[in-house]
């Protein structure tokens, strides 16, 4: 059996008496997308944040290609070099151009020449489809042109994992199909990608297995065409109506 990619055992964690995650239990396979779903509040983001360690865990075990990176001796920032995160917030370097913040990571984590970080930047711009805006700086974009720039940072280290926050919540409606084409682009390519989401006609369309988080808890766990066509659980059911009605 192939080792998970990602493996989340038995994670607690609390902020005061309030326990957000509640013994989660998840593995992801190489390659596999996993879409996070549930209320706000449920706890998806702040499972990706102890992921990627921005949250230390109360109890349990987080594992990442076989080490366990919840051990309080592990190395942060080789952790994080092998996670690509983007969040709901485009988080760019307004000082910096759209190249500069693709190669930040490139040439000061990864130690890449310029020469190579730059080469890197541009076929990753090519991808993403915005080229032409290599010299612009953040602000001359659009929030839809912004997140795939932070897509295309994320992605720029080849991660082991990439991990999306509600990556399309803060954008225009008209902007979020591009992005999502992006994410499917990079799910057709094998990524192992997690990503919470409230786009149900997305994660159904794309996700190899989607996850409900009810109350800092695992509920339901299946394929799209079992949690969105036979939910097993009344709470599933419950939320779901919401975006069927």
């Amino acid at each position: 059996m192939t080792e998970p990619v990602l493996s989340l055992q038995d994670v607690w964690k609390s902020f005061g008496d309030h326990d957000v995650l509640q013994g989660i239990d998840l593995d992801v396979a190489p390659g596999e997308v996993v879409a996070l779903i549930g209320a706000s509040g449920s706890g998806k983001s702040t499972l990706l944040r102890t992921v990627n360690l921005l949250e230390p865990i109360d109890d349990g075990r987080i594992v990442l290609a076989g080490r366990d990176i919840s051990d309080p001796r592990a190395d942060v920032d080789a952790v994080r070099a092998r996670i690509g995160v983007v969040f709901q917030q485009y988080n760019l370097f307004p000082h910096l151009t759209v190249r500069d913040n693709i190669t930040l990571a490139l040439r000061h984590v990864h130690r890449y020449p310029r020469a190579k970080a730059d080469a890197a930047a541009s076929a990753l711009l090519e991808r993403v489809g915005l080229s032409a805006k290599a010299g612009d700086h953040p602000d001359r974009l659009s929030g839809g042109q912004q997140q795939r720039v932070a897509i295309a940072r994320a992605i720029a280290t080849d991660p082991d994992l990439l991990l999306l926050d509600e990556i399309t919540s803060a954008l225009d409606p008209e902007l979020v199909a591009d992005v999502l084409d992006l994410v499917r682009s990079l799910a057709d390519d094998g990524m192992t990608i997690v990503m919470a989401t409230h786009e149900m006609a997305f994660a159904r369309d794309v996700a190899d297995r989607v996850v409900f988080l009810d109350g800092g808890r695992v509920l339901e766990s299946g394929t799209p065409a079992e949690v969105f066509g036979a939910p097993r659980e009344e709470r599933t059911r419950s939320f779901l109506a919401r975006f069927t009605a």
